[in-house]
């Protein structure tokens, strides 16, 4: 990626209130509450991709399978689409009304029978799903246990929802989890901001020994694991053999899936709650063919085992990733002086499986400063901050795919190495004089910002 247009994404964050005084209120309201994001470089903008065109190396995708970038899926879609060409595009109405049709009913049981649940609806997202969920399941009594990191779209859902408490417990903490264990507990397989994945085995455990009759249920989002998890890319509730355990499991198809939308998947009374309650499922156009249909077709290269391959060699990035970075010389001494960690390099090879969600954590302001690095090296990752992440809790996440190759990882990490070593002389510069790493100086020069002459 060119640093010009690095510049030209840093551009969007100057602040525009200021100069809008003669602008009609509505646009100066919404500008000042916009300059509040821009002021910490948080602005998000719709941007062109270049990882597609062959540019950078993409390390920022959910292609997590590359289904999409080897064109394996749309091969597959085609066909698809071929053998029910007659099928109207639009469900033109509600499920609810006349909206339903038989090819997607049919597509759903067979993505209920692969994941061992016994029914399944599909909506138009994760984040749908999340919300669907929470408004239409907890009832007034209920209590909702869950881990503090999951996703934003559970947040949403949950201040939509009738339960009567709302208690989260410190995260992937089997100990915290005990000591709040009420109703309903709602965690992820993969927690996307950190990569790790939850201890579901444990906490099921611990809630059957506290509710022996069944009176606590668990919600698995398993956004992230599915196609990269278990038998077929089933998930880590069925890696676990945990599909009777479990009451409700959302999976999303827009990630390493490579289509769109979402299946909540449960038993038939879960299903009728969500019909009956919640009401973006009530109100909103059924999902279309062409969407089902490229849904059906992720799942024809899954079970027909066409993705076990793509499984196995996100393992080998991932793991090559881990072998690279901590042979380099440079690592050890950047991590003791607090200039990069990568919290799941911890005993990675005791672990049965790693997970494709890396994040480099890093101080506030230099996630922006190493992204600036990378995408000049043509390496295409993203900054999180604050409030994705918790305060204090900066990092650049890095997502692998199975076409990913390892040289690709290896000039991954010596970029990584690179920057970290010119912030660590950086920061043993007892003059000063120099403040600002050369990719940071190089894209605030092209925008015309003063820190690019602190030097």
């Amino acid at each position: 990626m060119s640093a010009s247009m690095l510049a030209a994404w840093m551009q969007g964050q100057k602040l525009k209130a200021p100069g809008m005084k003669d602008a009609p209120i509505l646009y100066r309201n919404l500008e000042e509450a916009l300059d509040t994001k821009r002021r910490e470089h948080g602005l998000l903008m719709i941007r062109k991709n270049i990882w597609k065109s062959g540019v950078s190396v993409d390390f920022i995708s959910s292609d997590t399978l590359s289904i999409g970038a080897t064109g394996c899926l749309r091969h597959e879609f085609n066909e698809e689409l071929g053998r029910y060409g007659n099928l109207p595009l639009g469900a033109a109405s509600s499920r609810m009304m006349d909206g339903n049709y038989e090819y997607l009913e049919t597509v759903e049981r067979e993505i209920a029978e692969f994941h061992g649940a016994e029914t399944g609806l599909i909506v138009a997202s994760g984040f749908e799903a999340n919300v669907d969920i929470f408004a239409a399941i907890p009832r007034a009594g209920d209590a909702i246990v869950y881990d503090e990191l999951v996703h934003a779209s559970t947040h949403d859902g949950m201040q939509q929802s009738q339960a009567t408490h709302r208690i989260p417990f410190r995260h992937n903490s089997v100990d915290a989890f005990r000591d709040v264990l009420i109703s309903v507990f709602a965690v992820e397989s993969i927690y996307s901001m950190d990569g790790d994945v939850c201890p579901l085995r444990d906490l099921v455990e611990v809630a059957k020994e506290i509710f022996p009759s069944g009176n606590a249920q668990f919600l698995v989002d398993e956004a992230h694991s599915t196609g990269i998890l278990g038998p077929q890319g089933a998930g880590l509730v069925s890696d676990l053999g945990l599909e009777k355990e479990v009451a409700i499991r959302l999976h999303t198809f827009g990630k390493a899936m490579g289509s769109s939308g979402a299946i909540i998947l449960g038993n038939q009374t879960v299903k009728t709650a969500l019909t009956n309650f919640a009401r973006p499922i009530i109100y909103s156009t059924g999902p279309a063919f062409p969407i089902v249909a490229a849904i059906r077709s992720s799942y024809r290269l899954m079970k027909a085992g066409r993705t076990q391959e793509a499984q196995e060699s996100v393992q080998r990035v991932v793991k090559h990733f881990f072998k690279v970075i901590s042979a380099d010389p440079v690592w050890e001494k950047a991590m003791r002086q607090g200039v990069v960690e990568v919290p799941l390099l911890r005993d990675w090879e005791t672990r049965p499986f790693v997970t494709h969600i890396v994040p480099i954590w890093t101080r506030p302001q230099y996630s922006y400063w190493l992204v600036f690095h990378l995408h000049i090296r043509n390496f295409c990752a993203s900054p999180v901050e604050y409030p994705a992440v918790p305060k204090g809790q900066s990092r650049v996440r890095l997502t692998f795919h199975a076409n990913n190759t390892e040289s690709q990882v290896e000039g991954l990490v010596e970029a990584i190495g690179e920057w970290a070593s010119e912030m660590m002389e950086i920061e043993g510069d007892r003059t000063k004089r120099r403040k600002l790493p050369s990719a940071a100086r190089q894209v605030y020069a092209l925008m015309g910002d003063d820190k690019s002459r602190e030097e």
